[in-house]
């Protein structure tokens, strides 16, 4: 099976919850006065769940845009942090121009799938991951926002659900298979709700939020569960040897 077909395969459950979650953005687009044809576009060029509710709050208010570039910049800030780790997977063929491309939807979910994939991400695997659930996320806006007077409130709050279960079902599997995944999990967890439940830390903006757990989670992980290429867990005293030994082969290689 070529990489892009895995792609796409990996991407059905993504691209199900997308049109989902995109269906009550359509609904509550144009309940707030924006069009089809606006709405869709928003979808199409943005693909970003919270980022674009909290965009279309500001629009609805009135807001400035510089109110709404530091509101994006805050909510997205983490995919720069989910960039920097899904570079460490990509393949040596990636060009330079590949990373732009695969960078436009880097969303949570498709961050997820991705790390979990055994073989480095080559730009056929990641077309194949990321198209599917902009077509998804783009599709089910306009069928949202064309049925957006039609159906009751209490279904577009229902539907705003599914993104949470989503991310749930992708992530569970891996933390009952790995216990570092799962403690780094329960970490961020357990941080989340001290923000939400804390008087004075639930004024955090939630973007923020997610970044301070993102970092601590994994400076958790990093710190308790280092990963070792080629050795897993070696002791210190290997780990050192293997340190002189390459400083050797680098040595005469210089040499030579």
């Amino acid at each position: 099976m070529s990489e892009f077909k895995v792609g796409l395969k990996d991407s059905i459950p993504i691209t199900t919850g997308y049109f989902a979650v995109s269906f009550s953005f359509g609904i509550l687009a144009v309940k707030s006065g924006l069009g089809i044809f606006l709405s869709s576009i928003i979808s199409l060029t943005n693909v970003t769940s919270a980022g674009q509710f909290a965009g279309l709050g500001i629009i609805v208010a009135g807001g400035t845009v510089l109110e709404m570039i530091l509101t994006q910049f805050i909510i997205n800030l983490r995919y720069a942090l989910m960039s920097l780790a899904l570079s460490q997977k990509l393949s040596k063929d990636m060009k330079f121009w590949h990373r732009f491309v695969i960078a436009f939807a880097n969303t949570d979910e498709v961050f997820a799938v991705a790390m979990q994939h055994q073989k480095s991400l080559t730009l056929k695997y990641m077309l194949g991951l990321q198209i599917p659930p902009i077509f998804g996320w783009t599709v089910g806006t306009f069928v949202g926002a064309f049925a957006g007077s039609i159906l009751p409130a209490s279904v577009c709050s229902a539907l705003g659900v599914a993104l949470y279960g989503m991310f749930i079902a992708i992530v569970v599997p891996v933390a009952k298979k790995s216990r570092p995944v799962m403690i780094v999990v329960l970490v961020s967890l357990a941080l989340s709700c001290l923000f939400y439940y804390t008087p004075v830390l639930k004024n955090i903006s939630t973007g923020l939020v997610i970044i301070i757990c993102t970092i601590v989670a994994a400076t958790v992980g990093a710190i308790f569960f280092p990963i070792y290429q080629g050795k897993k867990n070696p002791s210190p005293e290997s780990a050192s040897k293997d340190f002189e030994d390459d400083k050797s082969d680098y040595t005469d290689k210089e040499g030579k």
